[in-house]
C-alpha cells in the first residue's frame, strides 16, 4: 500500500456543525508511505475515530477513504483480513491487551499469527523500552505506561506499510518517549514505512515529522 487518501471525510456526528476548523476533516488529504505524520487535537475532536475509520473498525463517517485509489467501503471481509495482516498495524488508545496474560504472552499471541519477529527480536524490543524485567508479569500488574509499551511492541510484530498510533505516549515520561520514538524509527526506516500518530496538544511522540496536522 502506497497511499491512504481522505476525501471530504467527516465523522457523521459532526455533520450538523456549522463550521469545523481542521486540516483533515472536509479536506482532500493523502498520507504517503515512507513519511511520518503527526495529528494534534484536543480531546473530543475525533483522533480515535480517525484511526478507527482508516483501520476499517468503524464506518460512521461521510466522504471517502481509499487505499491506492480503492474505496475502503468496497473491501470484503477477506480483503480487510489481508490488509490488517500485511499493510496496516494499529495501537489503539485503549490498548486492547489481555490483563490475565503476561506482557510477553500478549506479544507472542500476535506474533504466532504473523511469524514476523524472532523471539530474540521481541526480547530486544522489551529491553529497548525498559521493560525487560516485566516480560513475565501479568499485564494487570503493570502501570498504564508499561502497558502502553507492551501494546506498542505487539503492534510491531507484523509487516505494515502504515502504522496508526493513537496517543501512544500519553502516560510516558520524556525518557520512555524517546525510547519508543527510536524503536519506531528503527522499524519504519527498514522498509520505508509510514507512521500516522495522533496526540493531545503538547504530548507528542518525539519524532521528526514530515507533516503536522491539526484535527
Amino acid at each position: 500500500m502506497k497511499q491512504i487518501r481522505l476525501k471530504q471525510t467527516l465523522p457523521q456526528v459532526f455533520a450538523n456543525r456549522d463550521s469545523i476548523q481542521s486540516d483533515i476533516w472536509h479536506h482532500d488529504l493523502t498520507f504517503e508511505r515512507g513519511k511520518n505524520y503527526l495529528i494534534e487535537a484536543a480531546s473530543g475532536t475525533g483522533k480515535s475515530s480517525l484511526c478507527s475509520y482508516i483501520y476499517g473498525y468503524r464506518k460512521d463517517y461521510e466522504g471517502i477513504i481509499s487505499f491506492d485509489g480503492r474505496n475502503v467501503r468496497t473491501l470484503s471481509p477477506a480483503e480487510w483480513v489481508l490488509i490488517h495482516r500485511n499493510n496496516l498495524s494499529i495501537l489503539f488508545q485503549e490498548l486492547r491487551i489481555f490483563p490475565e496474560l503476561t506482557a510477553l504472552e500478549n506479544v507472542l499471541i500476535k506474533n504466532r499469527l504473523t511469524n514476523f519477529k524472532r523471539k530474540s527480536d521481541i526480547v530486544y524490543m522489551f529491553k529497548k523500552l525498559g521493560i525487560a524485567d516485566k516480560m513475565n508479569e501479568k499485564v494487570s500488574c503493570l502501570s498504564y505506561g508499561q502497558q502502553q509499551r507492551v501494546a506498542f511492541i505487539r503492534s510491531l510484530c507484523q509487516p505494515f506499510d502504515f502504522i496508526l498510533l493513537d496517543e501512544p505516549v500519553s502516560h510516558l515520561d520524556n525518557e520512555n518517549n524517546l525510547s519508543m520514538a527510536n524503536l519506531l524509527m528503527e522499524e519504519t526506516e527498514k522498509q520505508g514505512k509510514a507512521g500516522i500518530i495522533t496526540t493531545s496538544i503538547g504530548k507528542q511522540l518525539h519524532l521528526s515529522y514530515d507533516e503536522i496536522l491539526k484535527l
